[in-house]
């Protein structure tokens, strides 16, 4: 499997390998000359922090029996919001948001739409983009994918780092291109590929008028020169507002078009991305619209059921259709599992429901319907189960044996300077300023907290010479939000101790206890919804650091944004 790579300052995270040995899946390929690894020497000058090992275990709240011929959604766990969908001969590919964690814009390849595995991350060098003095839930909105004539093409928004634009590619695995900006207003760009030759690009702009109510958006089309990766020809307004203006819709966004049976479909998200979100659908004869609604609009929510119902899925929408070869229809849509009827910490998640079709419109799910955790898959070849997994039960251990990391860890903002390096099976931080300077890369890596039942664990050694040193786990939603467990000096002693931080810059001390000099130890968060348990263990004895510890601050309806937690290793030393 391709890994996430140490490099050098112009080139941290690069590509190396691919996986699937299928011609048009991703296969391996070389990183390009100018990037080259980076050394223990270059990356561990300073106070370093060395873990080696991290852990994840984690169980679903639903109990769901799957049976034989069945899947189980969501098909991707944890943080996996806005994906969009693409077919290529008889592989499939999700790209999902990612905002300013980096690497970004995770890519995920299956062969049954499933089992999914990522295979790259199209965001793989800071160059591409700009993410300094951003907060977390900027940065990279709702992608789309596809492929025309040899090529895929990544179009989506950089909030506040740019804007609109494409980037290309001549495999799934890249090397992806540098962001080519298209200069129009706006976010969630999609293409349109029409089988005239032409292309258009669909978006979420602001109405053609003074909006009317706060979230008034519409939806606008182009023609787009996929040639030079330009725009050319007339803006033009298609929707405005949603299905029914009169009803003040809200935050229309993530339009795609599909052509079919002689029409032309627009498939929109309505109501906003939390528990009003919704799938619609429009209908017209020319890509240039009028577009008429379906009577039968939204054909996919949750926001009519009982707030109180027992596991709730809830915020279903921002949906893309992809076509299998037998000519049954497919829609990969986000959602949210949430704890306490609207809490969750694990982010929004990609889940997959089958379209059917009737009187040339379609259809997803009946309002008033729950969305099923186990349903037939699709008729597709069987695909084995991926390792690891990214849907059910599941659990991992990395130890940092190669001298690679997985494609899923991530940072927070793009680094400028090599900040870790893989050495003697350990992961060694070399650590500086920490969470809260937006201007700054925290000495961060995490891997997506996929269940809000999970125990997560890391063992580090590090040796605070000064009050402030911090090495540790951290669980983190943004950088006012987060959980922090690890070795660090207070009062003039190595101690073990718990931080929580909500809606500030500065932590809160939770607990702590003296820890002999020079030891080893591992940590570990249990997390259970909305609480979490605090251990640590030393020659092999385990403590327990604190219990009942108040996690909702990782619930993104606290941390406010649209990410999940990320958690893993972390160091500081101000």
């Amino acid at each position: 499997m391709k890994k996430m790579t140490a490099l050098s300052a112009m080139a941290l995270l690069a590509i190396v390998t691919g996986c699937d040995s299928s011609s048009d899946a991703p296969h391996t390929q070389e990183a390009p000359s100018s990037q080259s690894a980076t050394s223990p020497q270059e990356a561990s000058t300073g106070k370093t922090a060395r873990f080696t090992e991290f852990s994840y275990q984690g169980e679903s709240q639903e109990e769901v029996t799957v049976g034989e011929g069945e899947f189980r959604n969501p098909v991707i766990s944890g943080y996996a919001p806005d994906p969009t969908v693409a077919r290529v001969g008889d592989d499939y590919y999700v790209v999902t948001s990612s905002f300013t964690h980096f690497p970004g814009l995770p890519i995920y390849h299956s062969k049954d739409l499933v089992n999914w595995t990522q295979i790259d991350n199209a965001i793989d060098r800071p160059g591409q983009f700009d993410f300094s003095g951003l907060e977390v839930s900027r940065g990279i909105f709702a992608p789309d994918l596809s492929f025309h004539e040899g090529t895929y093409y990544l179009a989506s928004t950089c909030v506040d780092c740019g804007g609109n634009f494409v980037m290309t590619a001549d495999k799934p695995t890249g090397p992806w291109s540098d962001p080519h900006w298209l200069g129009f207003e706006g976010i969630d760009p999609s293409i349109h590929w029409d089988d005239s030759g032409k292309a258009y690009i669909l978006n979420n702009g602001a109405p053609n008028e003074e909006p009317r109510y706060d979230g008034h958006r519409a939806i606008w089309i182009q023609e787009f020169d996929w040639k030079n990766l330009t725009m050319t020809g007339e803006r033009k307004q298609l929707i405005n507002g949603g299905v029914d203006i009169s009803e003040k819709p809200v935050w229309i966004e993530g339009p795609h078009i599909i052509q079919r049976n002689g029409y032309y479909y627009i498939t929109a998200a309505e109501g906003g991305t939390s528990v009003h979100h919704s799938q619609t659908i429009f209908r017209s004869d020319n890509v240039w619209g009028p577009y008429k609604p379906a009577d039968h609009n939204p054909i996919l929510t949750q926001r009519d059921l009982d707030a109180d119902r027992e596991d709730p899925i809830i915020a279903a929408g921002h949906a893309k259709f992809v076509q299998i070869p037998n000519g049954d229809w497919w829609a990969t849509f986000l959602a949210i599992r949430p704890y306490d009827n609207d809490m969750f910490n694990i982010g929004r998640e990609t889940f997959l429901l089958p379209v059917r079709w009737e009187n040339d419109w379609p259809y997803i799910l009946p309002r008033g319907e729950r969305i099923p955790f186990a349903l037939q898959k699709p008729e597709l070849p069987e695909q084995p189960e991926t390792t690891p997994a990214n849907a059910g039960n599941f659990s991992y251990t990395d130890h940092f044996d190669g001298d690679e990391l997985a494609l899923n860890w991530m940072g927070i903002r793009d680094p400028d300077a090599p900040f870790y390096h893989l050495e003697d099976g350990a992961l060694n931080l070399k650590c500086h300023g920490g969470l809260g300077d937006l201007e700054a890369v925290p000495t961060f890596l995490g891997r997506r907290q996929q269940h809000h039942i999970a125990t997560v664990s890391t063992t580090v050694s590090f040796d605070p010479s000064a009050e402030g040193e911090k090495a540790g786990i951290a669980a983190i939603q943004n950088d006012e939000h987060l959980i922090f467990l690890g070795i660090t000096r207070l009062d003039g002693e190595r101690k073990i101790a718990l931080y929580r931080r909500e809606g500030s810059e500065e932590d809160r001390l939770i607990s702590s206890a003296t820890l002999p000099d020079s030891q080893e130890v591992t940590l570990s968060m249990a997390f259970n919804g909305g609480e979490m348990k605090a251990h640590y263990t030393v020659n092999g004895e385990q403590h327990t650091l604190a219990e009942d510890v108040d996690a909702t601050n990782l619930s993104t309806n606290v941390a406010g944004g649209f990410v999940g937690t990320l958690i893993g290793p972390y160091c500081t030393a101000p």
